[in-house]
């Protein structure tokens, strides 16, 4: 690609009430399209933050209307600004019916100008963490893993390999989505507060480096209101709801091939677009200066 393309992340703070989200999402592509972006992404679980697994269960079950209406949502906006817009979301996807397994799947699709799915990556690293005498968090709870390597796919803007979160802490995914002709990456995240301030930003620019690629990091932020719905715990005591708090790092990043950060949200907590021009001449000059795609020991690691 010869000349620079726009892009955006739509930062929000996604609650419970999935109505409400989609409204969110669908202003946010409004401002991208106005802005002359052609491709925006949004984080994982844009859909909905849940309180506990039986909730996100019960949440998951509206998850394909919110996404046909979005389908829809986007072809009405592409009319009516005389413009298109590929989008990025993640969701949550339920459990096909008669499935033993009752876990969602954690997903990122890919909805092109047209309303059509082009691609869809399930998650395959989970964020299961034991600390002794700390946190205890087990996205496997709730969360089924995927069992197959994302593809790469060929969008407007250019080529893009998808990820999705704690991913971005294996760089053997990185290289493997290199290895296929990626240009940019993305990780589309609700990372926790600790973690996010300890690794994001420096995870995001080592996976840029190792790849040469523009990676595209997409943050819920924010204290999510998780009792935005309807949907009642028979069994939790109604002070549970004064206990239970999720918070998101946010922060979300653009950065380039060399590992600068081109773009960055600010520090509000309301819905944002983050916007940036990829340059891939520079993508282009940096792989040629420094070959490392080439320079690789397949013969040493790949055996």
């Amino acid at each position: 690609m010869n000349h620079p393309v726009r892009i955006a992340i739509g930062q929000l703070c996604s609650s419970s009430n999935l109505t409400k989200n989609l409204s969110t999402v669908t202003g946010l592509i409004a401002d991208a399209l106005d802005k002359e972006c052609r491709l925006i992404f949004f984080p994982e679980a844009t859909d909905f933050l849940s309180r506990n697994n039986r909730h996100a269960q019960f949440l998951a079950q509206r998850t394909p209307a919110f996404v046909e209406e979005l389908q829809q949502r986007i072809r009405t906006l592409v009319r009516d600004k005389a413009r298109p817009i590929d989008v990025s979301i993640g969701v949550h996807m339920p459990s096909p019916p008669g499935s033993t397994d009752k876990r969602t799947k954690n997903t990122l699709l890919y909805i092109n100008h047209e309303g059509k799915i082009l691609d869809e990556y399930q998650k395959v690293h989970l964020f299961d963490v034991d600390i002794k005498n700390g946190p205890i968090i087990k996205e496997s709870n709730s969360v089924q893993p995927g069992a197959s390597l994302p593809r790469v796919i060929d969008t407007p803007v250019g080529m893009l390999g998808s990820a999705i979160c704690y991913d971005i802490r294996f760089p053997e995914l990185a290289a493997y989505l290199r290895s296929q002709g990626a240009e940019m990456i993305c990780y589309p995240s609700a990372f926790t507060m600790k973690t996010g301030e300890a690794h994001w930003e420096l995870l995001g620019r080592t996976r840029a480096i190792d790849t040469q690629c523009f990676v595209i990091m997409p943050g819920q932020q924010g204290v999510h209101d998780i009792f935005a719905d309807e949907w009642v715990d028979e069994t939790a005591a109604e002070t549970a709801k004064l206990s239970i708090q999720r918070e998101s790092w946010g922060h979300s990043l653009i950065i380039d091939p060399w590992g600068t950060v081109i773009a960055r949200s600010t520090a509000k907590v309301e819905p944002q677009l983050v916007i940036a021009d990829l340059d891939f001449a520079l993508l282009g000059k940096v792989r040629q200066d420094m070959p490392l795609e080439h320079q690789r020991r397949r013969d040493l690691f790949y055996r």
